[in-house]
């Protein structure tokens, strides 16, 4: 079992699957907007309205919601929102505003505002609060529709920003209710650009928020099934935004669109044992359709952690993410051998999850997790440098880079950490025989610093390339190797 992660942008959603995935629907180019104002669409829509029933609601519905449909753009990324209170407090994927203390948020009618994030979804909820900085009190807004008054079959509409386009409207019908996971299945077209907007009745009030796609191999496009997040979820996490409880830090886990909630684990000095079951109750895995369960913990740059998972009812299968939903590490086979384990140092702070999965789909039963932390790893090197005119250059591209070496052993494990706040870093490793190791240009979303955990080779002197992502980039650095 492999699980590929592909990203739309620095900031998507993981996407887990070899030949299918779910993807984050946050557009992967820079948003450029190509908006009529407001009052023109609708006197065009208005002229064109015909006897048919069905049209008559299609433009009804756009003109009731549209003007509450923002665009959100990003340092690294940008999907879509709704607008769901007066004063401004918009509605979105986490993924969306993963990694941004600050937004821009574009309204319909062509206004720009600073959007400040100021909450995120528990437990992995792929949700966002984003408050509008602004003394209007009087913004459009979509209204949440009763999370019973759902139903297969019922019309759905979508409002977004897929690969740009603000304002897109599309159409399709409530595919399927998983009520368990609290997510709406939809054929409406939902595309990359379009995460965080809403998911619409014939009223034109949300009944979802358009969160992931499902689409074969590495592809971004739309094939019919669209996931969006059910108000259930919803309501519970708007309470919590305006009762102050929401977290202020992302809680992000790969669950698809938040799934059940990830169980929290609080790493310290001692051990943690928890038993766990995997059955029908559990998320499953899109790439295979394995269950499996989720856990979330904190933890530091350079810790080293251990996660053990035994069964004696199935071969187990561990996956450990990132806080931006990378993978980290990956343990398990077939061979018969039920247990599971994963020795890795953490790359970078943050939120970190665990999948206790299963190898093959359909397998059930219960298991035990382990979770433990040796304390920080040893440091193997660490040494400042910077990057000017006095550097090599890359023949490449230009660029600037200094050289650091290592010495490694065979199987060793090793996390590589290249840190600046003067310019967009960018590390690769070389191996013993001068072969890529690999490399790597961002730590996580919104970040100057870049970061490489690898398993050595061979034994012997490894060669650190600590480069400038582009050619103007030049300043202090840091690089750790522990």
């Amino acid at each position: 079992m492999t699980i590929n992660f592909f990203r739309l942008a620095s900031s998507s959603l993981a996407v887990a699957g070899t030949a299918l995935g779910l993807i984050g629907l946050n557009a992967f180019i820079p948003l450029e907007v190509f908006t009529l104002k407001l009052g023109t669409r609708q006197a065009i829509a208005q002229t064109n309205i015909t006897d048919d029933p069905e049209e008559g609601v299609n433009v009804r519905v756009y003109q009731a919601a549209s003007p509450a449909v923002v665009a959100i753009e990003t340092a690294t990324g940008s999907g879509s929102g709704s607008i769901i209170r007066p004063d401004g407090l918009v509605l979105t994927n986490a993924h969306v505003v993963t990694g941004s203390e600050t937004v821009t948020v574009k309204l319909a009618d062509g206004r720009e505002f600073e959007g400040t994030v100021i909450g995120y979804g528990e437990g992995g909820l792929d949700l966002a609060a984003v408050r509008i900085v602004s003394n209007e009190r009087n913004f459009p807004t979509v209204r949440v529709a009763d999370p019973e008054a759902v139903a297969v079959g019922q019309r759905a509409f979508a409002i977004g920003s897929p690969f740009g386009f603000q304002g897109t409207f599309t159409t399709g019908i409530v595919s399927r209710l998983d009520r368990n996971r609290g997510l709406i299945q939809t054929d409406a077209a939902i595309n990359p650009g379009n995460s965080g907007g809403p998911l619409l009745n014939s009223r034109g009030e949300l009944i979802g928020v358009n969160s992931a796609i499902l689409s074969p191999g590495a592809g971004a496009g739309n094939v019919g099934i669209g996931f969006a997040i059910a108000t259930d979820r919803v309501d519970s996490f708007l309470v919590a935004v305006e009762e102050g409880r929401a977290p202020t830090a992302p809680q992000q886990s790969p669950l698809l669109a938040g799934g059940a909630a990830a169980e929290r684990l609080a790493l310290n000095n001692e051990p943690i044992e928890v038993k766990g079951k995997l059955d029908e109750e559990s998320n499953v895995l899109p790439s295979d359709n394995s269950y499996f369960n989720a856990y979330t913990f904190e933890g530091d740059a350079g810790q080293r952690v251990i996660i053990e998972m035994n069964s004696q009812e199935f071969n187990s299968y561990l996956i450990l993410l990132s806080p931006e939903g990378n993978n980290v590490a990956q343990a398990g086979t077939d061979n018969g051998a039920r247990d599971s384990r994963i020795e890795v140092t953490l790359p970078t702070e943050g939120i970190y999850t665990i999948l206790a999965n299963t190898y093959s789909a359909g397998e059930t039963g219960e298991y035990t997790l382990a979770l433990s932390t040796t304390g920080l790893s040893p440091i193997l090197l660490k040494e400042e440098g910077r990057l000017g005119p006095e550097s090599q250059v890359l023949r490449a591209d230009g660029t600037f880079y200094q050289e650091h070496t290592f010495q490694g052993q065979a199987g060793q494990s090793v996390t590589i950490v290249m840190e600046s706040e003067d310019f967009d870093t960018y590390l690769i490793l070389l191996g013993p025989n001068e072969q890529v190791i690999g490399q790597n240009d961002d730590a996580s979303a919104g970040t100057l610093n870049s970061v490489l955990t690898v398993t050595l080779p061979v034994t012997g002197t490894y060669r650190i390339i600590a480069n400038a992502y582009e050619r103007t980039g030049q300043g202090a650095y840091t690089v750790t190797v522990r």
